[in-house]
């Protein structure tokens, strides 16, 4: 219980024990709804284009998302501080990957008997996928010192209704109002929810170029170049969401932030965990 440590335990006042002691079962329940749409066109003048959008809500025991490991408030008479949105929730989801064969050559639409155009321009492939998501939701928390209730996750106080996005990156830059939330002073649970706010939305290119080189009948060289986070776009991070690092004033004014409620660095979702731009070529031998 919140202000009992682990005397506070169920399994400490009944049997004096104070270690983790696992259950396995099913802790409460996940719901999620959508809308799923998906338009394709398969090879038309040698394009080739798919597409597809989900609009969708998850929500389930925090933060718990398959429901088969730890709440983040396992007391039985507090479960239901539980209920969030899931933490992998993406309200909004945009797909769409293209194919665009080069008209030049044999069996194409132009230079179809050969000859310099369809040498030098023939054969040539382009491909892309371009990807979009809404930000992630998060939490906004606290120390749980002054809770004193082991395994739990402390929230912080909400002290405004509507919580201001002005969603700034960087140092000195809040991505939420770091005002509308303070500390929690006494041994109780804090009365911001769980993942109550989303983090930055993330968009995503990556392209390839390619040509397959008929040296032969039986033997083919294929040249390809790909590029990773083409437009080198950066996928932000989570903003740090512990209240414990500010710093208040005698009056209870903020002194320092200590990068509350700020994002200062990337999430780094691109290829081998690498965030910027990344260029690979190669070639493929088959016979």
């Amino acid at each position: 219980m919140p202000g009992g440590g682990a005397a506070g335990q169920a399994l400490f006042v009944a049997y004096g024990r104070s270690a983790t002691t696992p259950l396995v079962a099913s802790q409460g329940n996940s719901h999620y709804d959508g809308l799923q749409v998906k338009i394709e066109r398969r090879s038309a003048h040698g394009i080739s284009l798919m597409s597809s959008y989900s609009f969708s809500k998850s929500i389930g025991m925090c933060c718990n998302d398959n429901s088969d490991g730890n709440l983040a408030i396992p007391i039985t008479s507090y479960l239901n501080l539980n209920r969030a949105v899931s933490g992998f929730d993406r309200t909004h989801q945009f797909h769409v990957s293209a194919i665009y064969e080069s008209p030049f050559g044999k069996g194409k639409t132009f230079a179809t008997n050969g000859g310099p155009v369809a040498m030098v321009l023939g054969g040539w492939g382009l491909s892309g996928i371009f990807s979009a998501y809404s930000g992630l939701p998060f939490s906004v928390t606290d120390s749980g010192t002054i809770l004193n209730a082991p395994n739990n996750s402390q929230r912080a106080d909400q002290v405004k209704a509507t919580v201001d996005m002005p969603r700034g990156v960087g140092v000195g830059q809040p991505w939420f109002d770091p005002t509308a939330f303070v500390p929690v002073k006494t041994p109780r649970f804090g009365t911001a929810g769980f993942n109550i706010l989303r983090g930055p939305g993330l968009g995503n290119m990556d392209a390839s170029l390619s040509r397959t080189f008929a040296v032969r009948e039986s033997f083919k060289l294929q040249f390809r170049a790909e590029a990773f986070n083409f437009t080198n776009t950066p996928h932000f991070s989570l903003p740090a969401s512990n209240i414990s690092a500010v710093s208040f004033n005698p009056d209870g004014s903020i002194r320092s932030l200590g990068n509350f409620a700020q994002i200062t660095s990337v999430s780094a979702v691109g290829r081998d965990g690498i965030d910027e731009r990344v260029f690979r070529f190669g070639l493929r031998i088959s016979f």
